[in-house]
C-alpha cells in the first residue's frame, strides 16, 4: 500500500503542477482515463496529453487527495477535493469526488469517477 500511495500522491502533484510528462510517466502506455469535462474516456498517454492540454486551456483545476484506501485486488480509491477555477480565478465547482484507479505492474491503468458531492456548501460542476 506505501508505493500505492506514493504513485497517486506523486501522479496528483503532477497533475496539479501541470507536469503532464511527470503524470504520464506513472501510467502505462494504454491507460484508460475518464473525460470528466467532456464526457467520454481516452486510451494512451497521448490522448490523456490533448485532453489536459484542452482542459487547462479553459480552466484551472485543482485536486488534492484526501483518503487513500484498497479496494479490491488492483483497486484503490482516492477521496479527493477538486477545486476548479475560471482562468479569471473564480470557483466553478468544489466537489469531494471519489477516483478509482487500476494499478498494474506499479503503473496506473485505468481511473474511473464515482460519487461527488459539493464541497462547503458549492454545487456548481464543470
Amino acid at each position: 500500500m506505501a508505493n500505492i500511495q506514493a504513485l497517486i500522491t506523486q501522479a496528483y502533484s503532477a497533475f496539479n503542477r501541470r507536469d503532464i510528462d511527470g503524470a504520464l510517466a506513472l501510467m502505462s502506455e494504454n491507460v484508460d482515463w475518464p473525460k470528466a469535462s467532456e464526457g467520454g474516456r481516452v486510451a494512451g498517454k497521448e490522448e490523456i496529453r490533448a485532453y489536459w492540454t484542452r482542459q487547462w486551456a479553459e480552466f484551472n483545476p485543482h485536486v488534492e487527495p484526501i483518503e487513500v484506501t484498497d479496494n479490491e485486488a488492483g483497486k484503490t480509491n482516492v477521496k479527493v477535493r477538486q477545486l476548479v477555477k475560471d482562468l479569471n480565478g473564480d470557483i466553478l465547482s468544489d466537489q469531494i469526488l471519489l477516483h478509482t484507479f487500476t494499478i498494474t505492474n506499479g503503473l496506473i491503468e485505468r481511473m474511473d469517477i464515482g460519487e461527488s458531492k459539493p464541497a462547503f456548501g458549492l454545487d456548481r460542476a464543470v
